[in-house]
């Protein structure tokens, strides 16, 4: 497999791009696609067996499971630091080794009901609390503490419908090209 193959397997969606500027009509379709995404990825893992859980998207990545549970264990972190940039003075948040927590044997291991659970708990929890906020809230941010660079709350919910979707973009393609 190419260089260029195998960008296309890591990045099926292409990478984020932050907007300069956002629309309400873009805020919306992404709230919307963070809402959508709990059922879409059911939707796909739920006819999985368990050897094709176990199997990887691309070559060298995680597998179906990994993902599933990577996604709910980032978006309640990600749930977590929208709090935190509503809460407090533009705080750094706490980072996370998502490819250390992606290799424990809950991740590798178990069933990913529950993750799949764990995640439609959060988005509607957290779409409900983003449909609720002003432009100014909207502005309020965080410092990641690896960049160091400062991320607004609506930027976080445009990385947040881009990742997402880049991960369920992972499982679906491997389910076309395996013709599950």
């Amino acid at each position: 497999m190419n260089e260029q193959e195998l960008e296309s397997l890591r990045y099926p969606i292409g990478h984020f791009t932050p907007h300069e500027a956002v629309s309400p009509r873009q805020l919306s379709d992404w709230i919307a696609e963070m809402e959508a995404l709990p059922t879409k990825l059911r939707d796909v893992v739920s006819a999985l067996s368990e050897d094709q859980l176990d199997t990887p998207y691309r070559p060298g990545g995680w597998t179906v499971r990994q993902v599933v549970h990577h996604l709910a264990d980032s978006h309640h972190n990600s749930y977590i630091r929208f709090k935190w940039g509503l809460t407090e003075d533009t705080p750094t948040i706490k980072a996370y080794d998502e490819k250390a927590w992606a290799e424990l044997f809950d991740s590798r291991k178990a069933p990913v009901g529950p993750s799949l659970d764990h995640l439609q708990a959060v988005h509607i929890k957290l779409v409900y609390l983003l449909r609720g906020l002003d432009s100014g809230q909207l502005r309020r941010q965080f410092i990641h503490p690896d960049t160091g660079s400062a991320t607004t709350l609506e930027e976080n919910i445009g990385r947040y419908a881009w990742h997402g979707n880049h991960h369920l973009a992972h499982i679906e393609a491997l389910v076309a090209r395996m013709g599950w």
